[in-house]
Parts: C-alpha cells; structure tokens; sequence
C-alpha cells in the first residue's frame, strides 16, 4: 500500500509539508532500492507497493522459508504468515522472505552466502506442516508414528523411558508421509523447524502401559478425594500453615478452617472468574481482620498513651476490631 492517513484538522501548510516529507521518504526508498538491483546487491522490497500475488510468484527457491535460518541455524522458519512484506528482499530477480530484521540485515549484506549454489543448506523435498484434527481424521487408517508419542519430548529427556509423553490430538504434523502428535505448541515449533530430528527416533522396547480412562466416581472416597481435590486441599493448606491464622473472638482451629474454606473458593478452577473474584476478596477481608490482633498487641501496652502519641489509625482499628465481637463469623 502507498497511501498514507493524514490529519484532517491540521492546517493546509501543515498538509502540504507533510505529503512532500512523505514523497520525499517514499523516493528515496525507490532510489536506494534502485541503486542496489543496479549494482546486483540484495535489496529490500518494504514499502514499494509489491502486491502479494507479484510476491508469491517471484518467490525464490526457498518459497516462504527463510533462507539465513536454514543456512546458519538448520532451521526451517516458516515466514508465510508475514504478508506486509516488511522482512523480504529481492535478489537476482528472486523474492526471499527472512524470519526478522537480523536475518534481513544478514541476507543483505551477503546475499550470495544463503543462495544456490553457495547456501550450505536446500530447501528439502519434503517439508513438515500441521494438519487439524479434520484432516486426520481424511487420512484414516493412517495411524500416528512412534505409537502416538512426542517424539519432540523424548529426544530433549535424552530418551529415558520417563521421557516417553502422550502427544495431542491438537498437535498433529504431517512430515516425509507420516503424522506425529506433539504434547504443546512449543514442542510442535521445534518439530516443525527441525523435523530431521526426530521422526526417525526409535522408540524403546518397554513402553509405558496404555491410559484407560476411569469414572472417578467409582473409586474409593480417599481415591476419589486423591484424584479430584488434593492439589487444591495441599495448598489451601500449605498456605494456612505458613500464615496461621487467628481470627478475633474465634480459636485458631475455627480461625483455620474458616481460611481453608475461603482459599478453596478463591482458587476452584471450575467457578466462574466472578466467583473467583468475590472469595479473593473475601480471603483478603479476612486475613486483614486477622492482622488486627498483631496489630493492636505490638501498639499496647499496660501504660496508657495520650490519642496524639498513639498510630494514625489505631483508634480505627481499635474500633473495628470490638465491632467484631457482635458481627456473625463470615462463612458465605
């Protein structure tokens, strides 16, 4: 695109010096791109009104790959997502996208370094892409390599038997005819960059037992409670046992109770964000009505204090906490 928004409401010099800064930006990105091409120098194309179709079909043997990563990384780095042009060049006559400004600016230095026939690395033949759960579901029977493991996670924990992962349905890459599940985003980046990597990896002769899914309502009340609530009790736990909670004109084990009680509310992640929201809330309110008693004991003493020798805020929270003793227990 080479048009610009100006400000309407600006005054009509204000305009007219504007469109000539721009002309003037806009000319001498031309000549400085002219001047390259002239001499055989890589140049970029950003801002030059390249439509994407000229681009796509003057694309260079690298197609939408970038040619530096694959030269000094042995990456390849998909740049199809880039359409404003801003990281590609032009090179005896061929287009070149590259993956950001480092690459761009290395590619234009020595573009001759990351092209046939001095580039150390050629696109190969057969190139990785992601497939959606639609798509696997077209290829059927085609089963999943390496028995449905990420073959991704496996390398990186040096092939221990503990590193053997369940890939996802959600992360399905189509590479050298065959489809391998990964475990997360992250882990199909790598296999998409480096497939070589791992897709001739052998799995191991032991591999792990197969999942079979269980209703947990079907196990004992302590399996149950294991595989349903303990994270949640471990912390809302954890927590109370470090802050130890006394809450005025109540024991310590109602003190504790009532806090685990609030920290389970404020941290269920089956309620609403609103639910959530409302019990940290509640969680705060009541830790600050706990603090009061430290508070009141580390500003008394037997001898009394004239009211301008005394904290700030000491006659309110004095008053707060006697209001405490006639307020009902906040358990909802």
């Amino acid at each position: 695109r080479n048009w610009y928004i100006l400000e309407g409401n600006r005054s009509k010099w204000w305009l007219n010096d504007k469109c000539a800064q721009l002309m003037n930006e806009q000319l001498k990105t031309a000549q400085h791109y002219l001047s390259k091409r002239n001499v055989g120098d890589a140049a970029s194309i950003f801002g030059l009104c390249v439509s994407p179709d000229e681009c796509k079909n003057r694309l260079g043997e690298f197609s939408h790959y970038c040619p530096v990563s694959l030269a000094t990384k042995h990456e390849l780095v998909d740049c199809s997502y880039e359409t404003t042009m801003k990281f590609t060049a032009e090179y005896r006559a061929r287009y070149y996208k590259l993956a950001g400004q480092a690459e761009l600016d290395l590619f234009l230095a020595e573009a001759h370094k990351y092209v046939s026939p001095s580039a150390p690395h050629m696109l190969p033949d057969s190139l990785p892409r992601y497939v959606t759960k639609g798509e696997v579901k077209q290829m059927f029977p085609k089963e999943l390599a390496f028995r449905g493991y990420c073959p991704v996670t496996y390398v990186l924990g040096n092939k221990r038997y503990e590193a053997l992962t369940p890939g996802s349905r959600d992360h399905v890459v189509l590479y050298d005819d065959e489809l391998f599940s990964m475990l997360d985003d992250k882990s199909m980046e790598m296999f998409l960059r480096q497939p070589w990597k791992y897709n001739r990896t052998p799995l191991p002769a032991k591999l792990p037992p197969a999942r079979v899914a269980q209703d947990v309502t079907s196990l004992p009340m302590l399996g149950y409670m294991e595989q349903t609530v303990a994270k949640a009790i471990i912390a809302a736990m954890t927590s109370c046992s470090d802050y130890k909670p006394k809450y005025p004109y109540v024991n310590a084990h109602k003190s504790a109770l009532l806090y685990v009680g609030y920290h389970l509310k404020a941290h269920n992640p089956k309620a609403t964000e609103y639910s959530r929201e409302k019990y940290r809330k509640k969680l705060e309110k009541f830790k600050e009505h706990c603090d009061l008693i430290k508070y009141l004991g580390d500003n008394m003493n037997r001898k009394y204090k004239p009211e301008p020798e005394r904290p700030i805020d000491f006659n309110y929270k004095m008053d707060e906490f006697l209001a405490l003793k006639s307020y009902p227990l906040p358990i909802h």
